[in-house]
């Protein structure tokens, strides 16, 4: 099997690639007894090694950043590593005694490919494409970055059955809002997402009082996952047209749970939505 998913990317890779195969790879030392650390641009969805001598440890359950390189004495081979946002890195792997490097910190640019190609449905469409790219670029890095700081905007939390929902900060950059949102399960089960959903909740006034909930749809999500497992937490964003609210309006952040009644509502008062950090 582990044969199969190698030449499978292999092929990837010249495909997408061809066009730059006399680019020679830098080569990257390990050995034994200590790790060596590559840091990528974006997180790490996929690392693959050329022969089992090396070994590529990544974090699967929580994307990140890093993964660590150790290797045993035997002839040189490859790594491959495929991003989360389909970036591709290839570099030829040695094995060393003396390591004079151990962290390695990848710029995008050293990335020789995309793991999907864009595609154009026609001419006209240039324009929009990039543009919207663009944006979905800046909100990715700038999602990324928050994600990266440990600034709270107030003590936001829901808890029920072992799970905690919290919004860890709001901050507002270019006419757009974005919610830190943690869920963190502290249960013995893992938790499948059904879905996680934004309302403007109006309480109306008069003798018969109600709620209006109106939900609002996010433009970007980023790190959303489809399942929390036991004793895990994570971190996403939510990049929300910029809104703020009156005294009676309020923001409820839902959370439920697919074939499961663990679902929770989150209450945030308008104080926060108004003054995002």
């Amino acid at each position: 099997m582990k044969k199969y998913i190698l030449t499978k990317a292999a092929l990837l890779v010249f495909i997408m690639t061809s066009a730059q195969t006399q680019e020679k790879l830098d080569t990257i030392y390990a050995n034994e007894y200590k790790n060596v650390a590559l840091f990528f641009p974006e997180e790490i969805s996929q690392g693959i090694t050329g022969a089992e001598h090396f070994v590529f440890t990544y974090n699967r359950e929580k994307q990140q950043h890093f993964g660590l390189l150790q290797a045993k004495p035997g002839r040189e081979s490859n790594l491959l590593v495929i991003g989360t946002n389909g970036s591709v890195f290839s570099y030829i792997l040695k094995y060393k005694k003396q390591l004079s490097r151990l962290n390695y910190f990848i710029p995008e640019a050293e990335r020789i490919g995309k793991e999907k190609p864009v595609v154009k449905d026609s001419v006209k469409d240039k324009k929009p494409q990039k543009n919207l790219n663009k944006k979905e670029d800046h909100y990715r890095r700038f999602c990324s970055y928050l994600l990266s700081k440990k600034q709270h905007i107030g003590r936001i939390k829901k808890r029920k059955n072992g799970i905690i929902l919290s919004v860890e900060n709001i901050v507002y950059n270019k006419e757009q809002l974005y919610f830190v949102i943690e869920i963190e399960n502290r249960s013995s089960l893992d938790y499948d997402l059904n879905f996680l959903n934004l309302a403007i909740e109006t309480r109306k006034k008069g003798k018969k009082k109600s709620l209006q909930r109106l939900y609002q749809d996010p433009v970007f999500k980023y790190n959303l996952p489809a399942k929390i497992g036991k004793k895990q937490t994570v971190r996403l964003v939510y990049v929300m047209p910029k809104f703020s609210l009156s005294k009676e309006r309020r923001a409820i952040l839902e959370l439920n749970e697919k074939d499961g009644e663990r679902n929770l509502k989150l209450k945030i008062s308008h104080r926060f939505i108004n003054n995002p950090n």
